[in-house]
């Protein structure tokens, strides 16, 4: 019993409890009276992000259910974000949930179930522990891409992720039995000692086995080669869970990459480190590239997460170097400050797209953000800061995202010969900033098609001003979040 140590879960356990309580207290729930759930929710996530901090701000690092569960200060630090995610999509998704019929009571339940999966992902410390938090979050996120059943497109899109989905959970599925093959254990710690003292019964094995590994999470994290899914379900979901999509378990993706290549497979780095090259190299070609052509919004910020998930990779790749963990820290640091970025500013974009859709009308296409300064000019500013900031200028705080990424990277890449990552990266950054800035342009300087000015409810005009400022104020002030992410990091590696 002494190592159940249920306090460690009590994020999870909480956030369980929440999720059940407010599943069934919606039965009795009028339509009208929705807000009550909504409140709830509000309510349950506050109260999961408060545990979370407790945690962080104490600095514990807690084992449970034998060692097969982890709280540390990255865990922390990622489910107060994912909590964040989860909260001000629900803020965004008001007014377009309300006019399609999905405001109700799955949509709660739904993103609670998705965010435990997630917080499943983020502190397990066990090969099928991640597995089972991995499924827990794609069933719930099958579901809300599907909860407009009325709707072909999003039926469709549902299926393609569900299949597409199975096939990942397969190849990850399948590489974690070779490294329980090769190293003979579930745990990742463990996993990681036997590696270290040569422990394995077939180098072979392990290697394949993390090749098919490293597959499973380039398709959770929509990179190329395994990038079919993402402009497909981002176009056809509805909009507030292609938000979901593009933050929250983006923060995930990057735990359990963390965990299986940082924690488990480090002394292989030098095997793992070329597929990375490939998978960061590839979608930064093809989802910049590609993204050029596109006239929809959601498909084109579909082809930017793309691109933007490759550019994260290169931090990733860059923490050991000739076998040294000397840089290990900031390297990784740098990714999770980027991944956190990449979520907040996903958040706002995907705000304002919610923000000028109405009943009966998808604000998908570029060209429906015509003239929108002369609409708003506050909104049109806030969309200005979301494109400035995945377009990596200054002084938002993507263009710091971008900058410790190619610190990290030129700071081992001289004595490694990655220098040309770097310069890959810069360029097709600029081919980047050509679509983003497109939608600038057509916000100041087109003619609008629609004179009638915003209106938006009290708390999503807060959040998204918010949301706005906070993209500034990071990348004026970039040194809080980032020493926060990289305290959070040297702490989990010293743990």
């Amino acid at each position: 019993m002494e190592s159940l140590n249920l306090f460690a879960a009590a994020p999870e356990i909480a956030l369980l409890a929440c999720a059940c309580f407010i599943l069934l207290a919606d039965l009795f729930i009028p339509d009208e009276r929705r807000n009550l759930t909504y409140g709830l929710t509000m309510a349950a996530l506050v109260l999961v992000a408060g545990i979370c901090w407790f945690f962080f701000a104490n600095d514990l690092v807690q084992y449970a259910f034998g060692g097969m569960y982890v709280t540390d200060p990255m865990a922390s630090v990622l489910k107060i974000f994912s909590a964040l995610c989860v909260g001000t999509m629900l803020v965004y998704a008001q007014g377009y949930a309300r006019d399609r019929g999905i405001w109700k009571g799955e949509l709660f339940a739904l993103a609670l179930f998705c965010l435990l999966g997630i917080f499943v992902m983020i502190s397990a410390n066990n090969l099928l522990v991640i597995y089972l938090g991995l499924e827990l979050q794609a069933l719930s996120m099958y579901s809300l891409i599907a909860l407009r059943r009325d709707d072909a497109r999003a039926t469709e899109a549902a299926m393609k992720y569900f299949v597409l989905g199975a096939l990942a959970s397969g190849f990850l599925l399948y590489g974690m039995s070779m490294l329980y093959g090769a190293a003979g254990t579930l745990d990742i710690n463990e996993l990681a000692r036997n590696i270290a003292s040569g422990q394995v019964a077939s180098r072979a094995a392990l290697v394949l086995g993390t090749v098919f590994v490293v597959a499973g999470l380039a398709f959770k994290l929509g990179v190329v080669p395994f990038h079919m899914w993402v402009p497909d379900v981002y176009h056809g979901a509805p909009t507030p869970v292609t938000l979901f999509i593009g933050s929250a378990p983006k923060l995930a993706a990057f735990a359990i990459a963390f965990r299986l290549l940082v924690e488990g497979l480090l002394n292989i780095a030098v095997d793992w480190q070329k597929m990375l090259i490939v998978l960061a190299v590839g979608s930064l070609v093809i989802g910049n590239l590609t993204a050029v052509a596109q006239t929809n919004l959601k498909r084109m910020l579909a082809y930017s997460t793309i691109a933007q998930m490759g550019f994260m990779l290169l931090a990733m790749l860059s923490g050991v170097v000739g076998g040294s963990t000397m840089s290990t820290a900031n390297a990784y640091s740098a990714a999770m400050f980027y991944v956190i970025t990449y979520a907040l500013t996903t958040l706002g974009t995907f705000g304002i797209i919610l923000l000028l859709a109405r009943q009966g009308f998808e604000a998908e296409e570029i060209s429906d953000l015509r003239g929108l300064n002369k609409r708003s000019p506050w909104f049109a500013f806030v969309m200005l800061l979301m494109m400035f900031s995945l377009a990596g200028i200054p002084p938002t705080m993507g263009f710091y995202a971008k900058l410790v990424v190619l610190q990290a990277l030129l700071g081992n890449g001289i004595t490694t010969g990655m220098v040309w990552l770097a310069i890959i990266a810069i360029g097709f950054s600029l081919i980047g900033a050509y679509y983003y800035l497109r939608v600038v342009k057509t916000m100041y300087f087109d003619e609008p098609s629609d004179l009638r000015p915003l209106v938006a409810a009290p708390d999503m005009r807060i959040a998204l001003s918010a949301n706005g400022l906070a993209v500034i104020a990071l990348g004026i002030v970039p040194q809080y979040l980032l020493a926060l992410c990289a305290n959070a990091m040297i702490k989990t590696l010293g743990g």
